[in-house]
């Protein structure tokens, strides 16, 4: 079977069988996605690292309660959002929500892993990091990760139509953002 053209279910599949393979086809399919979608969100590589860690540890731990409510990619990204609010909530000593700013992630320094010789991506990467954490993350997923309207839905604990309307308002504030600072 090839890698490039592992399917969910095949995943799926493969946990329920053999949990070590299973693992293993999990970790090849998901883990740049994982981290990277943790890394939009808590800036830092080391952050990010950890807790796309937990997040496997978690999906691994908690496999036998995916009941199939929503798409096995969606709820992944569920546990790593979620491991990515509770960083961000260590981080800043307050509650995070879903609905709330994204409490000032914009102004954590970023490592020396962000390329600042593309300075429209820094630009780009300033703009998402100022929006509330719900706008965030549904650009994100939405741009970035790809995800459906009804996946975002799914991991946001939304509906699909709401997604919607917030990614087209996101996108809406980024491009004035974008205009703005140029």
């Amino acid at each position: 079977m090839l890698m490039a053209a592992l399917n969910d279910a095949e995943i799926v599949s493969a946990l329920k069988k053999n949990a070590e393979t299973g693992f293993r086809l999990l970790m090849t399919r998901y883990r740049e996605a994982v981290y990277w979608h943790i890394r939009r969100l808590v800036v830092s590589h080391d952050d990010a690292q950890d807790a796309a860690q937990e997040t496997f540890i978690r999906v691994f731990r908690s496999f036998r309660q995916f009941k199939g409510g929503c798409s096995f990619g969606a709820w992944i990204y569920r546990i790593a959002t979620n491991e990515a609010l509770r960083i961000l909530e260590r981080r800043h000593g307050v509650q995070m929500s879903l609905d709330g700013p994204s409490g000032g992630a914009g102004c954590v320094a970023a490592d020396e892993y962000v390329d600042y010789g593309d300075l429209e991506a820094v630009r780009l990467q300033r703009a998402i990091l100022s929006l509330p954490t719900k706008q965030q993350l549904a650009f994100n997923m939405r741009y970035y990760d790809e995800l459906s309207y009804e996946e975002i839905a799914a991991v946001t604990g939304s509906t699909a139509v709401n997604v919607k309307a917030n990614y087209h308002i996101t996108k809406e504030k980024i491009i004035k953002y974008m205009n703005s600072t140029v």
